[in-house]
């Protein structure tokens, strides 16, 4: 699942580990790309003490490692994957992106990072490797959309589930107990307050958030990137 941040992507990641049969990542490309950035993301250094900073062996994990469950669920942070970076590891890997109108990622960031750019909320990036991933896997990857899940989770990943030809199941992905797993990152004491208090998704609101003159140039220039993947998403 590659998003960009703010985009209820651990909430998804908590649907997932929540079946019976899945097991789940969370952001395995963190420390490398700390490292390979030099910025001072909250938790850092801890980060940097949990994890690889090595992309090689971060992808010899996810290639090479035994998984004990049916299903492993990767939750990936497009802006950890530095461009050039070849993406062969993961061809034959089932994909799928989960966006979110650009405004409201930008809104929700500062609301925990005090700066935000085009690089740090990873949709141009998004864009770029859907259309890599798609050369190389031969299959336009799966798009959702946030809002869509809001609106309707128990739709979208219905159908979500149909399209990689696995079973729904239904209140194990739309309800889950509180609390932090194991399987968080070490980075979810500042990250996960919402989701560690939820038992399932929240409700969709309308209603165009506040951003100053900057972010909503910011939140412009990146809709041509956003829209060309919501033009393929699974809709409601």
């Amino acid at each position: 699942m590659w998003s960009g941040p703010r985009n209820i992507s651990t909430a998804l990641m908590r649907s997932w580990e929540n079946r019976p049969d899945c097991s789940v990542v969370d952001e395995p490309f963190y420390a490398a790309y700390l490292a390979d950035t030099g910025l001072d993301h909250p938790c850092r250094e801890q980060i940097l003490l949990t994890q690889s900073t090595d992309y090689g062996k971060v992808i010899e994990e996810l290639t090479r490692t035994p998984v004990a469950t049916a299903l492993q669920y990767q939750k990936q942070m497009t802006h950890h994957i530095p461009r050039g970076m070849a993406m062969d590891w993961c061809a034959d890997f089932k994909h799928c992106f989960l966006i979110r109108d650009p405004a409201q990622v930008i809104a929700s960031y500062v609301q925990k990072m005090p700066d935000v750019n085009e690089d740090a909320i990873g949709i141009r990036r998004q864009a770029e490797l859907f259309e890599q991933i798609a050369g190389l896997s031969g299959d336009v990857p799966l798009v959702i959309d946030s809002n869509d899940v809001l609106k309707n989770p128990e739709k979208v990943l219905g159908e979500l589930c149909q399209r990689l030809g696995i079973e729904f199941y239904r209140e194990a992905m739309l309800h889950w107990p509180t609390g932090r797993r194991d399987s968080d990152g070490i980075w979810a004491s500042h990250w996960y307050h919402n989701v560690e208090q939820s038992t399932g998704f929240g409700t969709y609101t309308q209603g165009e958030p506040e951003l100053d003159a900057s972010q909503r140039e910011l939140a412009q220039r990146m809709m041509p990137c956003y829209e060309q993947l919501a033009a393929q998403r699974i809709l409601p």
